[in-house]
C-alpha cells in the first residue's frame, strides 16, 4: 500500500495505544471498586438477615407461650388488671392483630433481603465478566508480542521486530517505534512510490517464496535479488544515511505484499506518499 502519512500513522497509533491502556485501566478500577462495594453490601445484608431471623424466632416463641398461658390465666390476668373477661378478650385480639402485622413485616423484609442477595450475586458475576475481558485483552496483546521476532537484515544489521502478518504490522504501528508503510507491488516496468523511495517488482517465485525487486533511492537503483518472505531487506538512504527496512510477507504470481519501515525522524514523503 502506498501514499501513507507517517505522521498520521504515528498519531493514530498513539491514540489507539492510549485508548487500549485507558480501557484496561478503567476495567481494573471498576472491577476493584465493585468487588469492595459489593462485599460491604453483602456483609450488611447478611447481618440484617441474621438479626431479622433472631427477632422472628423470639416473637414466635413469645406468641406460643402467650397462647399456652392465655386460657389458663385469662381470668387471673383480668382480675389483676381490673378488666372483665370480655375486655381482656378484646385486648388480646388487638395484640394478636399487631403480632400478625409484625410477622407480615418480617416476612416482607426477608423477601427483600433475598432479592438484594440475588442482586449482589448478579453484580459479582458482572465483575467477574469484566475481569475476564481485561484478562483477554491483556492475553491478546501478549500473544501478538510473542509472535514478533527480531532478525539480522541482508546488510548484516540487527533488525527491529519483524511483522509476519497484517495483524502483526498493526501492532507495530500502534507501538510507534518506527514509521510503517504497507504496500502491494505488481510486476511492472514502472516503479511504485513508497514513502521517500520507489520499488519495482522484477520477478516472483510463489512456490519457493522468493522474489526479486529494485529499490530506487537517492537517484540510484539497488537490486534485491532472490530474497525470501519475512527476510529484512536493508538499505541506507538520505543525507544522514538512515537505515530503511523492507519486509515482504506474501508472494503470489507477479505480486508481493509487505511493508517499508523507516526511523521516526526520517523525512516525510512529499505529495501525500
Amino acid at each position: 500500500m502506498s501514499d501513507q502519512e507517517p505522521l498520521a500513522a504515528q498519531s493514530n497509533g498513539s491514540a489507539l495505544r492510549y485508548t487500549l491502556l485507558a480501557v484496561a485501566a478503567v476495567y481494573v478500577i471498576v472491577s476493584l471498586y465493585l468487588m469492595f462495594d459489593m462485599r460491604g453490601r453483602l456483609a450488611k445484608v447478611e447481618s440484617t438477615q441474621a438479626t431479622a431471623a433472631v427477632n422472628y424466632d423470639k416473637l414466635a416463641r413469645r406468641v406460643t407461650e402467650d397462647e399456652a398461658n392465655t386460657g389458663a390465666s385469662q381470668q387471673a390476668i383480668a382480675k389483676q388488671m381490673g378488666m372483665t373477661e370480655e375486655q381482656l378478650a378484646r385486648r388480646t385480639a388487638v395484640l394478636q392483630r399487631q403480632q400478625r402485622a409484625a410477622e407480615s413485616r418480617l416476612t416482607e423484609q426477608g423477601q427483600q433481603i433475598g432479592q438484594v442477595s440475588g442482586e449482589v450475586a448478579g453484580v459479582k458475576g458482572e465483575v467477574a465478566g469484566v475481569k475476564g475481558e481485561v484478562g483477554t485483552v491483556r492475553t491478546d496483546l501478549e500473544t501478538t508480542k510473542g509472535k514478533l521476532e527480531r532478525a539480522i537484515g541482508d546488510l548484516g544489521q540487527q533488525s527491529g521486530l519483524i511483522a509476519r502478518t497484517r495483524d502483526d504490522l498493526e501492532y507495530l504501528k500502534h507501538k510507534g517505534d518506527r514509521n510503517y508503510y504497507e504496500f502491494t507491488l505488481r510486476k511492472s516496468k514502472a516503479s511504485t512510490p513508497v514513502s521517500t523511495v520507489s520499488l519495482q517488482l522484477k520477478k516472483t517465485d510463489p512456490r519457493r517464496g522468493k522474489f526479486t525487486l529494485n529499490v530506487i533511492a537517492d537517484d540510484r537503483t539497488i537490486e534485491k535479488k532472490d530474497k525470501t518472505v519475512h527476510e529484512p531487506l536493508q538499505f541506507y538512504t538520505g543525507r544522514d544515511r538512515m537505515l530503511y527496512e523492507l519486509v515482504v510477507f506474501t508472494v503470489d504470481k507477479d505480486k508481493v505484499s509487505g511493508y517499508l519501515s523507516t526511523p521516526k525522524n526520517a523525512p516525510a514523503p512529499s505529495g501525500g506518499n
